[in-house]
């Protein structure tokens, strides 16, 4: 047997990790590239900025933030479908983009499923209904009587996105309070806040995210939220549930996902650093202050929230004989 021959099945073995390894040590000296859905300034703008700001020092790459704004998260989930699969790209994004969308647009233009790898969750939270300072209500009561004697039953409500779950919300809250409320869709939660505290609109739908800083300083008032029980940083707002207003228990999620076909070994590596990541102190108190529920989920468990969340908001969409555009 010749020396050729005897080094053949290692060599064979060498060029196999190489092309297994290659992408992943690419992927370990460029940048990582962060793709957002939504425009700079927004709830999930400042989670990216948190979560880059430390990934760049656990990975020891760069990470660069990329707001792709518009269609609530529709171009980023396209540009994440076109992008290599190397380790480079990645997409931060909630349910709206994940589960809902695929079931509200006839093409999409990308099918998470087929073309998304769910790499790691990062927080839940909930979606509330909140009324601009101009606006006198303080409650949801005190809102139905205010549209009643203001604009004859007739009002509309911001949501950061169409076809989205606060649009479905407004949709049920006016069946039940006998409003003809009317959602008004915006390219994200910044631009629907800056219309609230101009009191352009006198209410709207958004995540605590995007709220809270501006509750809590008095310029908007929430006065419901979604959820199973009443958020840690809102105890004196109820539930949707506790109005009367049922199938907005299960929470929406964060999570963070590759193109498919991205190596596992790129997945575990960035799935290991958010994991380092959510648990520093300081991330998990500036999250947790957002009023995110924060909490490390590997790919295979945000897969199985999505999938959860998907099938409770796909009954309430044909409940509401939304057809798909």
């Amino acid at each position: 047997m010749t020396l050729s021959t005897l080094l053949r099945p290692l060599l064979r073995t060498v060029f196999a990790l190489v092309l297994c390894l290659g992408p992943l040590a690419r992927a370990q000296g460029l940048p990582l590239h962060l793709l957002v859905g939504f425009p700079p300034g927004g709830g999930t703008d400042s989670i990216a900025r948190i979560l880059a700001d430390k990934l760049k020092d656990v990975l020891g790459n760069p990470v660069l933030v990329d707001n792709r704004a518009g269609a609530g998260g529709q171009i980023a989930a396209q540009a994440l479908k076109a992008a290599a699969p190397d380790g480079n790209t990645v997409f931060l994004t909630h349910d709206h983009t994940i589960s809902i969308l695929p079931q509200v647009l006839k093409a999409p233009g990308y099918d998470p499923a087929r073309d998304f790898v769910p790499v790691a969750g990062v927080a839940t939270f909930v979606n509330a209904f909140a009324v601009s300072g101009g606006t006198p209500a303080r409650s949801m009561n005190a809102y139905v009587a205010w549209v009643r004697n203001q604009g004859g039953g007739r009002g509309n409500v911001g949501v950061p996105a169409p076809a989205s779950v606060p649009e479905f919300l407004v949709q049920v809250i006016g069946q039940k309070y006998a409003l003809d409320l009317q959602a008004a869709p915006y390219r994200g939660g910044a631009p629907m806040m800056a219309d609230m505290l101009g009191n352009q609109i006198g209410a709207g739908v958004a995540s605590v995210p995007d709220l809270i800083e501006n509750h809590r300083a008095g310029k908007l008032h929430v006065i419901a939220v979604m959820g199973s029980s009443r958020q840690p940083l809102l105890p004196d707002v109820p539930t949707f549930a506790e109005l009367g207003l049922r199938g907005f228990e299960e929470l929406p999620y964060y999570g963070i996902y590759a193109p498919a076909g991205t190596p596992r070994a790129a997945l575990e590596r960035l799935a290991d650093a958010l994991a380092r990541v959510l648990a520093l102190p300081d991330v998990k108190e500036r999250l947790t202050t957002m009023g995110l529920g924060v909490g490390f989920m590997s790919g295979a468990q945000l897969a199985q929230r999505e999938q959860a969340y998907t099938r409770v908001w796909s009954r309430l969409i044909k409940a509401s004989g939304f057809v798909a555009q």
